[in-house]
């Protein structure tokens, strides 16, 4: 049976979860009505794509 010789050290153990971290989402503001959206996506809000609107959308 495959049983460890050491026991895992803290650092050991924390350098192995480094790249587990979340990450804050890159935000840019619409070119319409400032509102923060995610780069290369639809803005929700208004319907605007690179100043051009795609969608109508009625709640604005």
């Amino acid at each position: 049976m495959a049983v460890p010789k050491r026991k895992t050290s803290k650092r050991t153990r924390n350098h192995r979860r480094s790249h587990d971290a979340l990450r804050v989402p890159n935000l840019i503001h619409c070119s319409n009505c400032q509102e923060l959206v995610r780069p290369h996506r639809l803005c929700h809000k208004c319907g605007h794509f690179k100043g051009q609107q795609v969608i109508e959308v009625e709640n604005y």
